[in-house]
């Protein structure tokens, strides 16, 4: 077996030739890193996420568990999980949810989860911030071949969401989620806008809040905004 790490670059966003025994070994050996294992190659991510990625990634998160609660939908999401196809895939994406049916399949000691076992994910979402054109390219290819339901990209820079409908080894842009499909993609694009004006147009919503502001009055207006979508 070679040594991967030799291989391995400085640059976190590029992928590595690596059989999956290679994957394996280096895997064993990284302690802090997100791996991802895709077509014969290896991607590992070391930087520390900072403090725009880290909010965003609980901000979408926190309202899709928002909305499944209001809306009593059964709900586990993850962070970081590891999902594994054994000599062919593996990825930890940011957040991950099992929803209805399956929120509850997989047990709770379980640490690795094996997809030769359990089902994957409903839905999974990478928040991108200098790994915007791998989470829409190599990364969305990955799970695909995973067979993930549905994909979402967060573009830290512009509070762009992107969705992705996954099947049949393939995927499609979607304008609406398949598997929330009471929640409006136009709802969470505006609980993730930044742009805070000092002096209030008219039109402006509390949701126009920056991250200066804090965000308890935003998730206070996601309240009210999921209550009211059936009405």
């Amino acid at each position: 077996m070679s040594n991967v790490q030799t291989k391995l670059p400085t640059d976190a966003r590029l992928w590595v030739q690596a059989t999956w025994d290679e994957y394996i070994q280096t895997v064993g050996q990284q302690e802090d890193a997100k791996c991802y294992y895709y077509n014969g190659q290896i991607r590992i991510e070391m930087a520390p996420q900072g403090y725009d990625h880290s909010y965003d990634n609980f901000s979408i998160g926190y309202a899709v568990a928002l909305f499944c609660g209001i809306q009593d939908i059964p709900l586990v999401g993850l962070t970081n999980c590891t999902f594994r196809k054994a000599g062919e895939g593996e990825a930890q994406p940011d957040l991950a949810f099992y929803i209805g049916a399956n929120a509850e399949i997989i047990p709770p000691d379980t640490t690795i989860v094996d997809l030769d076992v359990y089902p994957p994910p409903d839905l999974v979402i990478e928040i991108a911030k200098t790994s915007f054109a791998d989470d829409i390219g190599s990364k969305r290819m990955l799970y695909e071949q995973l067979n993930f339901t549905e994909y979402w990209v967060v573009n830290v820079h512009n509070a762009q969401l992107i969705a992705f409908a996954i099947a049949s080894g393939g995927s499609r842009a979607i304008s609406r989620s398949q598997v929330l499909p009471p929640l409006p993609f136009s709802l969470l694009s505006e609980a993730l806008r930044l742009s805070y004006p000092e002096t209030p147009t008219p039109g402006w919503a509390l949701s126009d809040m920056s991250r200066t502001t804090g965000r308890s009055q935003i998730y206070a207006w996601l309240i009210t905004q999921i209550q009211n979508l059936d009405d």
